[in-house]
């Protein structure tokens, strides 16, 4: 091959190998191309799943936050028609006189005329060991002698397997029994009143209502009041039906189930606090449409008391800051005015005296009780 042939060749060469580069380069930016529409593609899709996520929320985190706005109307204050629930040691030895004295003028001034004194907890089979109080009859004498007119009931409760292996199962005809068995057991050891919470009690549950009406003739013929622990109702419609279908825990009762359950008793305390709210706008909104809710379904023979948040804790369901006393008690009365400022079967529960702040008993006097502390 001469000197020009193999100059040709090389040319031929070079230009072939620039040529591969050429669409090397050119693939290379094509692919990173398609690269970055793919990113902006991810982008989008996970900033529009985002948006449909979150914009309900904020929806209805602002709407609650409006909810809030406004003046309560005059008058919706106490109707002395308060509720507390107490903790164990009242009835198993722990509290003594001085105690109760020094209980019983804190509350002589305040709206409270119903005490749900923790008595249980049952056995999973309904049965209730007498062991657990020994001292319900000391406290009951002492408190109908020193606070006239004030009921103390018996605060029976128990976790249910509805969520889990073990619990007490309603759906047991027997267990159903035995709590009536247990609710008789409590009167005849004095106590004005039953008063049942039993959890995680998921809406519908006809197991339930079968219970309420038996333990309802019980104390029907004893002349004595049939209370509720009520689960909040949905804030939106069907909420507890697409909760419980992703997390297996429906938190809330349909209205209509709310209704059916109010029907069936003397008073219906719903437990308006562990709201996951994170400000107190929000929180006291929740419960100014939780209380309008409740109203609307409960019948005026029936006493209807709205929970307030006497303890403190910070975590995912109950953050302190959000859900204090003051902003409960403006939202009972606005969701109070809005819907039946007149009702006099009505009033707020504070749970649970324990665990109370000067703090929780000061919002309570100034906002509801409207007294000084």
């Amino acid at each position: 091959m001469g000197h020009t042939e193999a100059k040709a060749d090389g040319e031929s060469q070079s230009e072939s190998e620039s040529q591969s580069e050429s669409e090397s380069q050119g693939k290379s930016q094509s692919e990173s191309k398609s690269k970055g529409r793919r990113r902006r593609r991810i982008r989008r899709i996970t900033l529009a799943v985002l948006l449909v996520l979150l914009l309900p929320l904020l929806t209805a985190e602002t709407a609650l936050r409006v909810n809030y706005m406004g003046d309560p109307a005059d008058g919706t204050y106490t109707r002395n028609r308060d509720a507390i629930w107490l903790g164990h040691a009242w009835v198993d030895g722990r509290k003594d006189d001085a105690d109760l004295t020094a209980f019983a003028r804190r509350v002589k001034s305040t709206g409270i005329r119903d005490l749900y004194v923790h008595t249980g907890p049952m056995e999973h089979d309904g049965t209730l060991p007498k062991s657990l109080y020994p001292k319900a009859r000391w406290l009951i004498d002492t408190v109908h002698r020193d606070l006239p007119g004030v009921r103390v009931q018996a605060f029976l409760g128990d976790v249910l397997a509805t969520e889990g292996p073990d619990g007490m199962r309603l759906a047991d005809a027997g267990t159903r029994a035995a709590v009536v068995g247990s609710a008789r057991q409590v009167l005849d050891a004095g106590y004005d009143g039953v008063h049942l919470d039993l959890e995680p009690l998921h809406s519908g549950d006809r197991d339930y209502l079968s219970l309420l009406d038996d333990v309802r003739e019980v104390t029907r013929a004893r002349d004595a009041q049939l209370s509720v622990a009520a689960h909040q109702i949905d804030p939106l419609p069907a909420l507890h039906s697409v909760f419980g279908f992703f997390t297996e825990h429906p938190k809330w009762w349909s209205q209509e189930y709310f209704g059916q359950v109010a029907r069936r008793v003397d008073q219906i305390a719903v437990m308006s606090y562990d709201t996951a709210q994170p400000l107190e706008g929000t929180y006291g909104g929740y419960v100014a449409q939780q209380t309008s809710l409740a109203l609307e379904v409960t019948p005026p023979t029936t006493h209807l008391l709205m929970g307030l948040p006497f303890y403190h804790e910070s975590n995912f369901d109950h953050w302190g800051h959000a859900e204090t006393v003051a902003a409960a008690v403006r939202g009972v009365r606005l969701g109070l005015s809005r819907t039946d400022a007149d009702r006099e079967l009505f009033g707020v529960a504070p749970y649970i005296d324990f665990a109370a702040t000067e703090k929780n008993w000061d919002e309570y006097r100034e906002g509801w009780v409207r007294q000084e502390p």
